[in-house]
């Protein structure tokens, strides 16, 4: 199923309460969530390219972390709205990240999908540093069934909200593939941002270190 996504700012809002979410391996020590820590360069990995890992069944994800820009969020589940488009993360709380509840869970054959705040108006978010990974970063996603699915950063795109490539965001997949969406480019106080950060990734690799 195609969804159409509109990744925003400050006009964000849901329902969700997030979850109780286990910690992550290597993941900062805190409330649960770490803050996001101020824009740096990502050092890329120089391994080979990561093969991808046979998918594994359904199950929901509860939390998500990021290694590289030192990032751990509890995941709630998101619905679409009345307009057919993705809800979001509740903007009084943004340091949790979406998933698209009704979709592929991550870690399962297809395209799984999840986005967070950039910024609100209380200031930076959960996917602040989103545009700085690079290929062979790591993104770890803890799920019910008590395993972690680890996904391999293939690459980093920016798209113009009014050219923003569905198909390819969003299109079914052979292999279990992960999608991470934010705020992107310009900032307009009417509009706001004019852009979407998009992070493909694919899983590489299962944990059960939690």
């Amino acid at each position: 199923m195609t969804v159409s996504l509109v990744v925003g700012g400050v006009w964000w809002a849901a329902d969700d309460q997030p979850p109780s979410a286990p910690v992550l391996a290597a993941a900062p020590v805190g409330h649960g969530v770490a803050a996001p820590v101020a824009a740096r360069p990502v050092v890329a990995p120089q391994a080979k390219p990561q093969p991808p890992l046979a998918p594994l069944k359904p199950s929901r994800p509860t939390a998500l972390a990021v290694p590289a820009i030192t990032i751990q969020a509890p995941v709630v589940g998101l619905d679409l709205d009345a307009s057919g488009q993705l809800a979001v993360p509740p903007v009084d709380n943004p340091r949790v990240v979406g998933w698209y509840a009704k979709g592929v869970t991550p870690g399962e054959r297809g395209t799984a999908v999840m986005v967070g705040h950039r910024d609100t108006r209380t200031g930076p978010a959960i996917f602040l540093n989103l545009n700085v990974l690079n290929p062979g970063n790591t993104v770890r996603i803890a799920r019910d069934d008590g395993r972690v699915a680890v996904f391999t950063v293939d690459k980093v795109r920016t798209y113009d909200k009014a050219t923003f490539p569905d198909s390819e965001v969003y299109g079914p997949a052979d292999r279990a593939e992960l999608r991470l969406l934010t705020c992107g480019g310009p900032f307009d106080r009417k509009h706001g941002y004019a852009s979407n950060i998009v992070v493909f990734a694919h899983l590489t690799g299962v944990d059960r270190q939690i």
